[in-house]
């Protein structure tokens, strides 16, 4: 029997004298690097469409009002809508990846969002355009979740640089949605709603895209890629650790199994993850509005907006970095509420003089995400831990975070004007500054677990 061309298979022979064959080298040759770099496209393309339902609508949130006679409290519970389709759909997704397979899923979202994008422009009422928005968010919610599972699964030696070109993705799709929806708009003869439609164009080619690599061999459920996904195999090739890492973690679980809400730690990850996504998701769909009743054009604002989103992408890179070379991650949360807090001051007092200055301030601060993300990794010592606490600090932070939109809307909708609004916002930093810090302490959630 013979090897792989080119390569001889040796014999070895372990202390117990048993034989065994080894081929050296690879068993057959490396793959083409093009099917690589498709996969990496369709990673791009989702990214791309995990946003442009949000921030679209921010652009034009004043036509729509006027369009569908939208009160500010109710354009208040659509700026709310998101964190609520991620907080109770997002746990699906992985239930649903394991059935039909992750791409396969991934596609279904993703003609999920081009169809609620389509039609919701022409619902003719305000409860019609919620509704579809809740559904283009509902397919939105299943790829936040299953990005980073594709990311894991396709490159599971570039783990890193696939996350940070998928966050890049993610970012610079919700920019050139904020800054190219009016312009869109107008060229399309003005309507608000074509200018929202279009974007469905982009979710349906990303769509076409993922339909072609659900057909890949082992995609589908029972394939060998599925096959060691579900049985939770680490392919990132660590001489087996991780592998040995999940049967410790399973077996500890198995003994003993503390409720993650018994930890400090993990309630306060969970506040200052709602409290960061709470700013996110008010700037997004807020911010345009702000500048335009200030006096700043609709183009503009938009341009604004997308400069805020586009801070995201250097400090995607930078802020994990950073955070993973200290011990405790608090002065970096104070660094960003301390940018906010200055953004907000500006926002209130000089709106227009000072406006692309207080865009990047709070784009810097709404890095938080990031920042959350790597000390939730931080934060657990186990695989297992890191899984739980995850689940629970998103699912916990985006109920949060739901209310915080509603009560915008509402004191805009009483007060005719953005200082009582901006001022709430500004308040919200000081609590998010004091979780972060707790969060951030140089401690794990398994050990809170064992001092009880």
């Amino acid at each position: 029997m013979t090897g792989a061309p080119g390569k001889e298979p040796t014999t070895a022979t372990t202390s117990d004298g048993t034989s065994h064959r080894i081929v050296t080298g690879t068993a057959r040759r490396s793959p083409s690097p093009w099917p690589r770099r498709l996969l990496a496209l369709g990673l791009v393309l989702a990214a791309v469409n995990l946003r442009p339902t949000i921030t679209s609508l921010g652009s034009l949130m004043e036509e729509v009002r006027d369009g569908l006679g939208m009160s500010g409290t109710v354009a208040g519970l659509l700026t709310s809508i998101p964190s609520l389709c991620f907080a109770l759909l997002g746990p699906a997704a992985p239930r649903l990846a394991r059935r039909r397979g992750p791409a396969a899923v991934v596609c279904a979202g993703l003609v999920t969002v081009a169809v609620g994008l389509a039609l919701r422009p022409f619902a003719g009422g305000v409860v019609g355009f919620l509704l579809l928005s809740a559904v283009a968010l509902a397919g939105i919610a299943v790829g936040n979740v299953l990005m980073p599972v594709v990311v894991k699964r396709w490159f599971p030696d570039r783990v890193g640089p696939m996350t940070g070109l998928y966050s890049m993705a993610l970012t610079g799709g919700a920019a050139v949605t904020a800054a190219g929806t009016v312009p869109l708009a107008d060229a399309m003869g003005g309507g608000w709603r074509p200018g929202l439609a279009v974007w469905a164009l982009l979710a349906l080619a990303a769509a076409l895209a993922w339909a072609a690599i659900a057909r890949r061999p082992g995609e589908r459920p029972g394939g060998t890629a599925q096959a060691d996904e579900s049985t939770g195999r680490d392919d990132a090739g660590r001489d087996g650790r991780a592998a040995t890492d999940t049967t410790t973690d399973t077996a500890a679980t198995t003994t003993a199994t503390p409720r993650i809400t018994s930890s400090p730690t993990a309630w306060a990850m969970a506040v200052f993850f709602g409290l960061q996504a709470t700013g996110a998701y008010i700037t997004m769909g807020w911010m345009p509005q702000i500048f335009r009743d200030a006096g700043v054009s609709a183009s503009t604002a938009g341009l604004l907006a997308a400069v805020t989103m586009l801070m995201g992408v250097p400090f995607s890179f930078l802020l994990p970095r950073l955070a993973a070379r200290m011990r405790t991650q608090g002065p970096l949360v104070v660094a960003l509420v301390v940018c906010g807090l200055v953004g907000y001051a500006g926002l209130w007092l000089a709106p227009v003089g000072g406006s692309w200055a207080w865009a990047v301030l709070l784009g810097i601060a709404n890095s938080s995400f990031p920042l959350a993300l790597t000390m939730i990794g931080m934060r657990a010592r186990t695989g297992g831990g890191v899984v739980r606490l995850s689940a629970f600090a998103q699912s916990v932070g985006y109920l949060i975070s739901i209310p915080g939109p509603l009560l915008v809307g509402r004191l805009y909708q009483q007060t005719g004007g953005w200082g009582l609004p901006i001022a709430l916002l500004a308040a919200l930093m000081v609590p998010q500054a004091v979780a972060g810090v707790l969060a951030g302490r140089n401690r794990s959630v398994e050990d809170e677990f064992r001092a009880r």
